[in-house]
């Protein structure tokens, strides 16, 4: 789909002023320069017990400059573009860059190496502008409404909110690389808390959103879906410390899935600060798991045809079926582990890093409920608190809230309750991959069952 008149009108101007700036650096002296301009719109309201609480609506424009001279590399931001400001800026981004520290490994990707064309992605909805502060409010009501009218022991409201933001970007870099941006986001949200007869008190919070403002939930199922996970976890209590089957629902199973990422990122397989970086073309997981790094989903959440260095992306299958097959590599990464780069650097024009995109695990053909199934005892995760987990180790513990699983059934809620195991034996311990796969987070998994899991309790 092609962009809104105005949106381009808002690239070209972007492009120009990246031109002028990259001529001026090129008169300074500089030998290689990455810039990112940035121009952000945004509407963002909440609302608590009926009433409006917050309204803001911002716009801005940014610059974000990297600069690589003889292996020495400094960079700078700015909000401030004028040109008394930003000459003053360019030249001290210069001074800096030739007083640092020498970086061999940050050399510049080859001129011949940048992305020419990359796909139409869908990441921006021209409607979205529809959502203006009336409506956006109005949303937020009805979701809070809904949330607190769901059932009586709703006893009080944790707010609701809607946003939405609108960004123009452009990417330019003295290797001839122009690759313009453009996309959009909207959400809804509410939380509540609820109480039982005994004073025990839960909350419960529901997210909805996407590109699209058509990938909005009405607001009143946002509403009784953060009523529903607050009443569900009523009268949760611990369960006796042992070794339990442990069902992770796909929510829970993303926090999971997201820690893999971490390790798979090249910064930290080059240092050794993974316990992954020794193991490609080995087996670290069970043969039902296969991860995917994909920024070429439409409308996903993470999705992008170029990186932060101006390389085209592609999707990649990191894990296949078991087996470790790859990592993912910015060029100063890939040249410490001698790979070629795999198209994954974020943070363009600035600290430039690579980052995962649309990162998954692939659904299996099994329905959630048959994860259940043949378990006499276990653990249903519904969310994991807390970041216990060490890259270098794969050592794992995390505080859990979920159900009680006996004979195949989903019985009382729990809480208070951690669960550990080391993150290597975790995956290979994962006996069955449900289908309910959904892209709402950059991060996804459908829910899967690991055979077996410490859980500490009472």
């Amino acid at each position: 789909m092609s962009l809104p008149r105005g949106s381009q009108v808002l690239l070209a101007g972007l492009q120009r002023r990246a031109t002028q700036i990259l001529g001026e650096l090129r008169g300074l002296g500089a030998e290689h320069a990455e810039l990112r301009l940035e121009h952000g719109q945004s509407l963002t309201v909440s609302v608590r017990d009926g009433a409006l609480e917050q309204l803001a609506e911002a716009q801005s424009l940014s610059l974000s400059l990297r600069l690589v001279c003889g292996g020495r590399v400094a960079t700078v931001t700015s909000s401030d573009l004028r040109p008394a400001a930003l000459s003053p800026l360019l030249t001290r981004a210069l001074e800096l860059a030739r007083l640092a520290e020498e970086d061999p490994q940050a050399e510049p990707p080859a001129p011949r190496l940048l992305a020419r064309r990359w796909p139409e992605l869908d990441l921006f909805d021209a409607t979205i502008r529809r959502l203006g502060a009336d409506r956006a409010i109005r949303l937020a009501l009805l979701a809070e409404a809904a949330a607190m009218q769901a059932d009586p022991r709703v006893s009080s409201s944790g707010g609701a909110s809607c946003s939405r933001t609108v960004s123009h970007a452009l990417l330019a870099t003295s290797g001839g690389f122009v690759g313009p941006f453009a996309g959009t986001r909207v959400g809804l949200r509410a939380q509540v808390v609820a109480e039982d007869a005994a004073g025990g008190r839960r909350s419960g919070h529901y997210w909805s959103g996407g590109r699209h403002l058509a990938s909005l939930e009405p607001p009143e199922a946002v509403g009784r879906e953060a009523a529903s996970r607050a009443l569900r976890s009523l009268g949760a209590a611990p369960i006796a410390t042992g070794v339990y089957p442990v069902v992770f629902s796909a929510e829970a199973a993303a926090g999971v899935i997201g820690l893999v990422s971490h390790c798979l990122l090249g910064d930290a397989v080059a240092r050794q600060r993974s316990y992954l970086a020794r193991r490609l073309g080995t087996r670290v997981a069970s043969p039902l798991v296969t991860i995917v790094d994909d920024p070429l989903r439409a409308r996903g959440p993470a999705s992008r045809g170029f990186d932060g260095e101006g390389l085209a992306t592609r999707r990649r299958v990191l894990v296949r079926r078991g087996e470790l097959q790859g990592f993912l590599l910015d060029t100063a990464s890939a040249r410490r582990l001698d790979l070629p780069p795999t198209g994954s650097a974020g943070g363009g024009g600035g600290q430039v890093h690579p980052s995962a995109s649309n990162f998954y695990l692939q659904p299996g053909r099994r329905g959630p409920r048959s994860l259940l199934a043949g378990v006499r005892r276990g653990l249903f995760v519904r969310a994991t608190l807390g970041f216990g987990f060490d890259p270098g180790t794969g050592h794992f513990s995390r505080g859990v809230e979920g159900v009680l699983i006996e004979d195949g059934q989903l019985t009382r809620p729990v809480a208070e309750v951690t669960i550990s195991r080391n993150l290597d034996e975790l995956l290979r311990g994962i006996d069955a991959v449900a289908n309910d796969f959904e892209l709402r987070t950059a991060i996804a998994s459908p829910s899967f069952r690991v055979d077996e899991m410490t859980v500490a309790g009472r």
